[in-house]
């Protein structure tokens, strides 16, 4: 059983490296019908959430961790631009997106590998823009459930394309019900 108060480097690192194929398992080659549609008004698509995974790996979560080390509380993190990935994706197609994630991702847990860290290194503090002072290990806690979040999202988003076509079968189906825990 896992200890869920207790934050662990080599099991965060082996889901990071597990996502971007969880992803490319579940999406390529998939009709648009299923990648492309939402919810409905201001929610993403797959599409939409293979992008701001993107985004992510290029301004987030190492940056913010190369702030914590270098930096520590003195230098407040950027705010992440949550829709900054809507011009970054424009154009490109699926397949292209899934294969820059894998990419970013591997070189992110390279340099992430690289850093060697150690119990105190975890322990620095940085200082988000909006929760304030915040740990090393809780950034990378947060990466992995991250990664676990848009996973939920996007399998809420493909069964709601079939809300009318499972007909009554819909109430037994949670993720039916799911009202949805993240926001684009």
């Amino acid at each position: 059983m896992v200890n869920t108060a207790q934050f662990n480097l080599p099991e965060t690192i082996a889901l990071l490296e597990h996502t971007p194929a969880v992803f490319n398992a579940l999406l390529r080659g998939l009709p648009d019908t299923w990648t492309q549609q939402n919810e409905g008004a201001d929610t993403w698509s797959a599409f939409d959430v293979i992008g701001h995974l993107i985004h992510g790996e290029r301004t987030d979560w190492m940056a913010r961790a190369r702030i914590i080390l270098e930096n520590g509380e003195a230098r407040r993190f950027e705010r992440f631009d949550r829709l900054g990935h809507i011009l970054e994706s424009r154009g490109k197609s699926l397949e292209q997106l899934l294969d820059e994630f894998a990419r970013h991702r591997r070189e992110n847990l390279a340099a992430l590998r690289a850093l060697n860290l150690q119990s105190e290194d975890l322990a620095r503090r940085g200082r988000h823009p909006a929760l304030g002072v915040v740990t090393l290990s809780e950034l990378l806690a947060t990466w992995a459930a991250h990664d676990l979040t848009h996973l939920h999202q996007l399998s809420r988003v493909m069964a709601y394309q079939y809300r009318a076509a499972v007909g009554p079968w819909r109430a037994f189906l949670g993720v039916m019900q799911c009202a949805g825990h993240s926001s684009p």
